[in-house]
């Protein structure tokens, strides 16, 4: 009798190539990882992340040039008008809200 069950999953390849990727750069096997996130959902009783569609990209190369110039247009007003954080203020505001 076998001490570990199999699971199957379809994934697209591409996206299979670029986290296998990732993981074997922190070290990670697809397996561990997949007993990782079965081990959290036993733990807490959920999924441990959220599952959502996100109301606006986070990534770079998702802006055009002309929302990418206007986001960075709005960091240099900030900077003009003064309205700029420390490096401790912005680490009590991401202690704060989300707990890093």
């Amino acid at each position: 009798m076998s001490n570990t069950a199999t699971v199957y999953a379809r994934i697209e390849p591409k996206l299979k190539e670029e986290v296998d990727s990732i993981l074997n750069e922190l070290g990670v096997t697809p397996s561990s990882l997949i007993q990782m996130l079965y081990s959290q959902i036993k733990l807490t009783k959920r999924i441990p992340f959220d599952i959502s569609i996100p109301k606006k990209s986070i990534f770079i190369e998702d802006l055009t040039k002309e929302e990418l110039n206007y986001e960075l247009l709005k960091g240099v007003s900030d900077i003009e008008n003064n309205n700029v954080k420390s490096s401790v203020e912005v680490d009590k505001i991401l202690k704060d809200k989300f707990n890093i």
